[in-house]
């Protein structure tokens, strides 16, 4: 006999406390885990993949890992000194670009030297502020998130967890099913696939999306000659899983970088904006309908929204849990709400 409604309730109640305490006391000691968990989930259909062509499961996982370690160490060689290169660079001229914007739109517009007028007020404060406060960011970013040990941490921690993760991972699902309450194991079961099949379809779907543009963006703007392009084309390509959010702030960053570099010079200009408008007809025209496809049961608002309140709630972890969170809340609403449409409150006494 299956327990009440009220004692389900209250069971559950107490796992979700627990697993937001759980974010919200152990943050930053479980990013390791859950940067570990996400990259074996990512990859676990490729290990699938090859356990079907006859290999054994553990020698799938150490072709992944050779072939992984290998990329991590070209990425690191080639591609990471010149990124943080070019982020330093970025975060030492900002106070530069800042004064520059001002001397421009004052030459541009007279009005705007009145120093009376609200505008130009606006405009000093916002130069002083990037002046005084643009290198304590970056120290403090530097010492705080990205210390050293934090990276050496990740470096080793995030690579074993996601290989053991990966090896165990259907062994894991199959303990999981072994656990679910009887009366109550089809329909987890039928809601888990739900869950898998939304976050399958954006987070793998969204994260080959977010690489081959990410590699687009800064391949094609150093190739224009943008200065930061590299810096700039990767964190378009990091956000473009926000609808609409990736292509903003990178178009909004490489336009302005490419006006002060290229003044003058329309073509480039013009060719930098031209990538940007290029990689959006790409993304909605081919790669986001073929890589992710068109109903994923994550609506953009919901998506920005969950984003917002998990990483203001619980930070960088909270980010990163937040797809999947709100694709599970997601099936969970819609399965409701399926509900409620079948119950006597939604159809009345009288129906059948």
């Amino acid at each position: 006999m299956a327990l009440p409604v009220q004692t389900q309730m209250k069971y559950w109640g107490i796992a979700s406390a627990v697993f937001l305490l759980a974010l919200w006391f152990l943050g930053d000691v479980i990013l390791p885990f859950v940067l570990g968990g996400a990259i074996a989930y990512f990859l676990d259909p490729v290990a699938d993949r090859l356990e079907a062509l006859g290999l054994s499961r553990a020698l799938s996982v150490t072709i992944i890992s050779l072939i992984g370690l290998i990329i991590f160490v070209i990425m690191a060689l080639l591609v990471v000194p010149t990124l943080i290169e070019q982020a330093v660079a970025l975060f030492n001229i900002a106070p530069k670009l800042a004064g520059e914007l001002q001397s421009f739109l004052t030459t541009k517009f007279p009005q705007l030297g009145d120093p009376n007028s609200t505008l130009y007020k606006t405009l000093i404060s916002l130069g002083n502020t990037v002046q005084q406060r643009g290198g304590q960011m970056f120290e403090a970013l530097l010492s705080s998130a990205v210390s050293i040990l934090n990276i050496i941490m990740l470096f080793v921690i995030v690579p074993v967890v996601a290989f053991y993760l990966l090896y165990d991972w259907d062994r894991m699902i199959k303990v999981i099913d072994d656990l679910l309450p009887r009366d109550h194991a089809p329909v987890v079961r039928r809601l888990a696939r739900e869950i898998n099949q939304t976050l399958a379809s954006f987070i793998r779907g969204m994260g080959t999306v977010c690489l081959i543009l990410g590699t687009y963006y800064a391949v094609a703007l150093m190739l224009v000659g943008l200065q930061f392009g590299l810096v700039v084309g990767a964190l378009a390509g990091l956000i473009t899983f926000i609808p609409y959010v990736g292509a903003l702030i990178g178009g909004t960053l490489a336009i302005g970088l490419a006006l002060f570099q290229f003044w003058g010079d329309w073509l480039s200009i013009g060719l930098v904006a031209g990538i940007f408008a290029l990689g959006q007809v790409i993304e909605g025209n081919v790669l986001t309908p073929k890589l992710v496809g068109g109903s994923v049961g994550l609506h953009p608002v919901w998506l920005i929204f969950a984003l917002s309140v998990f990483g203001t709630l619980f930070g960088f972890v909270g980010m990163l849990v937040a797809v999947p969170v709100s694709a599970a809340i997601g099936v969970l609403a819609r399965f409701a709400t399926s509900g409620y449409k079948e119950s006597r409150l939604y159809r009345g006494m009288d129906k059948d």
